[in-house]
């Protein structure tokens, strides 16, 4: 959403203010940093071990008098997250439009991904406008009964973000020295593997047999690097460090800052994860990836031929790995796809459709 509020600040005759939950305040701060937003609210609802009914409870409560006192014409919210099913039933019960970004989405299985299908559902449900990433998006919602003057297909933000922080990247070189410099400790004569992997139906078998993966990778090929920005969620760190920590060609780092992980996407081979994003963001990059997942609502990168579905059975992840680094022809295929998500402008296009439906009604 970042590149989304800058735009609409500078809307003029738009009251646009920035509310944030702060459940990642180091992640969160450095993408506030990185795109010059000023955040008017700050719910700060981080707590350890917070279940996500806590976390609901905490948004609403303190998300309500704000609401009361600025009294929005709209709420945007974006994607699938909890705080975002949060924070559209609290504009819900004030009678407050909401605005969805990243609508449309879909598996058809409401335990996969769990609990973010769940999640868009409802927040759907309670939306006014949505503001679609691809046409299959758009179908899913009419095909729930949506009405399609209220539906636009607009691209994922996200890509917009992606060229904006790239854009950086390269016209200023003292930004582009620097990551050079911070991931200096990669061999650039291998293929380097970027991972990440925190979704909570992985918990527990799925992120063993994932960790399980990475280390036969890593211990039968001597021509890749793996790097794996970890999350600090217990049910995530404890085993990848337990599996992981050790290996020569395997780096263990901290969650990244957005800016530092853009330059791994560049510079990566291929892209092993469980994100949602990444599966849009990677295609502009003309990067494969191999989802560990065995649902996805984005479709459209496996139909494109970009993403291919892997799960989080150790053999299966092993394989598609192997795949892409020995046969060129396969890798060459995937990052030949079109990317289905945007061209980098779908926050004009949103912008556009604010002004006329609230400024001009």
């Amino acid at each position: 959403m970042a590149p989304l509020c800058n735009k609409l600040l500078r809307v003029s005759g738009v009251d646009s203010r920035v509310c944030v939950t702060a459940q990642h305040r180091e992640m969160l701060d450095q993408v506030l940093d990185l795109f010059s937003i000023k955040v008017s609210y700050d719910l700060n609802v981080m707590q350890p071990n917070q279940g996500l009914n806590t976390l609901i409870v905490n948004v609403v409560k303190r998300l309500d008098p704000i609401l009361s006192d600025f009294k929005p014409d709209m709420v945007l919210v974006h994607g699938d997250t909890t705080s975002t099913l949060a924070a559209c039933l609290s504009a819900f019960n004030r009678q407050i439009p909401v605005g969805h970004v990243e609508a449309g989405l879909r598996t058809g299985n409401l335990m996969s991904p769990w609990p973010e299908e769940g999640n868009r559902l409802v927040a759907d449900a309670l939306s006014t406008i949505y503001f679609c990433p691809t046409d299959g998006a758009r179908r899913n919602l009419i095909r729930e009964g949506k009405r399609d003057t209220d539906i636009y297909v607009t691209g994922n933000t996200v890509i917009d973000a992606l060229h904006d922080v790239g854009s950086i990247i390269d016209r200023t070189p003292e930004t582009s020295d620097a990551l050079d410099d911070k991931f200096k400790f990669l061999n650039e004569k291998r293929k380097l593997i970027l991972v990440t992997g925190h979704r909570r139906e992985s918990y527990g078998a799925g992120i063993d047999s994932i960790c399980a993966a990475i280390r036969r990778i890593a211990e039968t090929r001597d021509d890749v690097d793996i790097i794996y920005p970890v999350h600090p969620n217990p049910n995530i760190y404890q085993p990848v460090t337990r599996f992981l920590t050790g290996l020569s060609n395997v780096f263990l780092l901290r969650p990244l800052d957005y800016l530092s992980f853009v330059y791994l996407m560049r510079r990566c081979y291929l892209i092993l994860t469980d994100s949602g994003g990444i599966q849009e963001e990677a295609p502009a990059l003309r990067k494969p990836v191999l989802l560990m997942r065995e649902t996805t609502e984005r479709e459209e990168a496996v139909s494109a031929g970009v993403v291919r579905l892997v799960g989080t059975n150790t053999d299966r992840i092993t394989s598609a790995v192997t795949e892409l680094v020995v046969n060129r022809g396969v890798y060459d295929s995937m990052c030949q796809a079109p990317n289905p998500f945007g061209d980098g402008n779908a926050c004009d296009r949103i912008v556009a459709v604010l002004k006329s439906r609230i400024l001009s009604p």
